[in-house]
């Protein structure tokens, strides 16, 4: 038996490789295939079918570029609507990997097409369950993803439920619970950092599993959910959709241009896109671009902050650009029309703009002057807010913040200092300030961490001294 997970940490995303050697099935891959080619090779076996357990939102998967490089047969539940070509499972079909078997679960409610697959051993007993995003570990799927499709949060959770309650519960304590996201990840409210797991440790271990009442499970669901991030809606219909494969969309993406050639892509719309290391960013970087860092989570927050409609040119250390184009391309974001050439030695010749930065101890005590003070933007989540404040803060999650710029007070004397948990959402959050035409952000290094450590006041907890 072949069970292997393939975890992707940027997304919080895992694919599979399961079979007997010589017949393999891929089971969520991601966009870039190699791995799975590659893998295949080594094990001295053929990739025969490709399994989605659902048609993702976070990450455009790779079942198209699977199906043109090996021929195998796609499959998805039989729930599922898309204009390519796959075989539907219903509920209790089998897929057959030499002795081994792949048994289909309709299991709706995080999505209505949403299946996962049950890896029978040769003697047919349950060995592993892949389970997509309807069980994670330590939570389960959210289901507000699909309003904007006409299905309501509280129909999807009441599906999840009964897919939970009357049909993974009644597995065995032993099966191996192997889901498609773990800690970091926006499809879930409370996933553990563990990738794998068994049906007996989430029984016991699983609050979400213990609600066994359907109002209170729906209630639970549908409050309080971390906000999806803007892209999530585009990549979920591309999913469904014939799209360029990724082999076609780098080649456009990785050509390089002079500095005078990316400014003309920027003065014919194309958004800039900064992914240098933070510091090299916060010392200098060309006026109303955008910055996310490839140090991070850099596809999703790159898929927060970036309008999808509009291309995008690279800035990029030297040797990264195809990286960073590969990265936007995990997300379906395939409008990249080049990168600066020789960034540092471009960049060194250019008009830069560094960051306005501010210690926490400089902004406290600005705070404290009076009516004149800054304002302060806190981009951190909910969750994280509630754990402790600037006193005063305004409150709007990095993922909203571009769509929620009329909410931010105009007064460009008083200053608006931004400030996330350690200081990677602030820049980002600073860039998409500057570049919507503001002049008066400033950084807070550091971030929360720094400002209690420097014993300045939060409210909500007491200030570790």
């Amino acid at each position: 038996m072949i069970l292997e997970q393939h975890y992707l940490a940027c997304l919080s995303q895992a694919s599979y490789i399961v079979g007997d050697g010589e017949t393999l099935a891929i089971i969520d891959p991601r966009r870039d295939v190699d791995l799975y080619l590659e893998r295949a090779s080594a094990l001295g076996g053929k990739i025969r079918h490709v399994l989605l357990t659902h048609f993702h939102a976070d990450f455009l998967a790779g079942h198209l570029e699977l199906v043109a490089r090996t021929g195998a047969t796609l499959y998805l539940g039989a729930a599922a609507k898309a204009d390519f070509p796959f075989t539907p499972l219903a509920d209790g079909d089998e897929l057959a990997l030499g002795e081994l078997r792949l048994r289909a679960l309709a299991t709706p409610g995080h999505t209505p097409e949403s299946t996962c697959y049950l890896l029978l051993k040769e003697d047919g007993e349950p060995h592993a369950v892949f389970t997509g995003d309807t069980l994670f570990v330590g939570d389960v799927g959210r289901p507000d993803l699909m309003t904007s499709k006409g299905v309501t949060g509280e129909e999807l959770a009441r599906s999840l439920h009964h897919s939970l309650q009357s049909r993974l519960l009644t597995l065995p304590d032993s099966v191996l619970v192997m889901p498609g996201h773990g800690a970091g990840s926006s499809c879930g409210k409370n996933l553990s950092s563990e990738t794998t797991s068994t049906i007996g440790a989430q029984r016991t271990n699983n609050a979400a599993l213990g609600l066994t009442d359907v109002r209170a499970f729906v209630a639970e669901l549908t409050e309080g959910q971390p906000p999806a991030p803007p892209y999530f809606g585009y990549t979920a219909t591309l999913n469904q959709r014939v799209h360029g494969l990724l082999e076609e969309v780098l080649p456009r993406a990785l050509v390089p241009l002079t500095l005078d050639a990316l400014q003309a892509h920027a003065a014919r719309g194309a958004q800039i896109l900064d992914t240098r290391p933070k510091e090299a960013y916060a010392a200098g970087h060309l006026e109303g671009c955008l910055w996310v860092g490839l140090d991070g989570q850099f596809a999703s927050w790159a898929g927060c902050v970036l309008d999808l409609e509009r291309p995008v040119v690279l800035i990029a250390e030297a040797g990264k650009e195809r990286e960073a184009a590969l990265r936007l391309g995990r997300i379906g974001f395939d409008r990249v029309e080049g990168f600066l050439a020789e960034s540092k030695s471009a960049l060194a010749a250019a008009d830069l703009v560094p960051a306005r930065r501010s210690s926490p101890k400089d902004t406290a005590s600005a705070l404290a002057a009076g009516r004149r003070a800054p304002r302060v933007l806190d981009v951190r989540q909910p969750g994280e807010v509630a754990e402790g404040h600037i006193p005063g803060a305004i409150t709007i999650p990095l993922g909203q913040l571009k769509e929620r710029l009329s909410e931010l007070p105009q007064d460009a004397e008083r200053g608006l200092h931004v400030h996330c948990k350690s200081g990677w959402r602030s820049l980002v959050a600073l860039s998409v300030l500057e570049a919507a035409g503001r002049s008066d952000v400033v950084d807070i290094p550091g971030g929360m961490m720094a400002w209690e450590a420097a014993g300045c006041p939060i409210e909500g907890r007491p200030v570790a001294r």
